[in-house]
């Protein structure tokens, strides 16, 4: 696993690492937030993202939350104090594990589980919801086109699926491709609904 330090000081940096090479982490970067960090981030393609920002304050917080928004990796940031807005600004832009004032060696692993793991439920829950946005979609292209056949054929609703499924599978595509050739047509000659 690859993992990278955001860290502009070398004693934290140090906690770090030590933490995760005591629990078997082998591949760590230390890359400090100055100049263009995040483009060498982007082409280091870190496993997970490891942010330690001590004193926080809002210009560092929104600089190290660019580099959240540009990953799609698990991150954890340890601060030393927070408040609501950065706790909030930090979770909108994605941080798995936001840690205060715990930068101690021997809890880096599970800080790192944990935004691993919180990471990949988020990501599972995005994909099922991305799914069924695509289904309810595909779901109503297909019932505007029923409407369609049933309004200019005359057709029982189960005549109209039937229809659109035969055709489909006569020229190889999905329902929905039909579907939306359907409606394009009849947006065409003035028949959509």
């Amino acid at each position: 696993m690859r993992i990278a330090i955001i860290d502009d000081s070398g004693l934290r940096a140090t906690i770090l690492e030590e933490g995760l090479r005591e629990a078997g982490f082998e591949e760590i970067e230390v890359v400090p937030p100055h100049g263009a960090f995040v483009a060498r981030l982007e082409r280091m393609a870190p496993d997970v993202v490891l942010m330690n920002l001590g004193n926080a304050n809002r210009d560092s917080l929104e600089e190290m939350l660019t580099v959240s928004r540009a990953l799609a990796r698990p991150i954890a940031m340890f601060v030393d104090q927070s408040d609501e807005g950065m706790i909030g600004a930090a979770i909108d832009a994605g941080v798995s594990a936001y840690v205060v004032d715990g930068l101690r060696k021997e809890r880096v692993k599970p800080v790192l589980e944990l935004a691993i793991r919180r990471f990949n439920a988020f990501s599972k829950l995005q994909t099922e919801l991305d799914a069924a946005r695509t289904e309810l979609a595909e779901r109503k292209t297909l019932d505007r086109a029923k409407a369609i056949l049933m309004q200019s054929r005359g057709l029982a609703e189960p005549e109209a699926y039937a229809l659109l499924r035969t055709t489909a599978m006569k020229q190889g595509r999905r329902i929905v491709e039909v579907a939306e050739a359907l409606i394009t047509a009849a947006d065409l000659f003035g028949d959509g609904r």
